[in-house]
């Protein structure tokens, strides 16, 4: 503290004794900014529930999606236990039904209509030699 000035030291307090006014007011300035500040921390603390919220929030959706994973691990198993069943069992049963009334069908359906055509083709070959004969006579 040299010279012949007055000098303020730190923490915004006027020296004893002497001093302007416009530094005593930065003082009580300085301390009301400290008040603020404390009062927005008391505030977020105790009414400002977003950080509690987001936790939440972020909990739930952590809770959720490991239990819908959960769900949706059981569902793909089961739609894996229920193909490997129909390739195994279902399909070959499936096939060999198909094959045995399949040569069913054919035997009912298809040997009385080809027996059909050849009756009607065979006589379509009677009449052209019929005529042919008849024509060349």
């Amino acid at each position: 503290m040299s010279g012949g000035g007055t000098e303020t030291p730190v923490g915004c307090e006027a020296a004893p004794g002497g001093g302007s006014k416009k530094r005593d007011s930065l003082g009580t300035a300085g301390s009301a900014h400290l008040i603020i500040k404390d009062l927005g921390e008391i505030h977020s603390r105790l009414l400002d529930h977003r950080p509690v919220i987001q936790g939440e929030t972020r909990y739930f959706v952590k809770e959720f999606e490991e239990k819908r994973g959960l769900r949706e691990m059981r569902v793909l198993e089961n739609l894996k236990n229920m193909i490997h069943e129909t390739n195994e069992h279902t399909l070959p049963k499936c096939r060999d039904t198909m094959r045995d009334s399949l040569s069913q069908v054919l035997q009912r359906c298809l040997v009385p209509q080809l027996l059909s055509c050849l009756n009607s083709l065979g006589e379509l070959i009677q009449n052209h030699a019929f005529q042919y004969h008849l024509y060349t006579n």
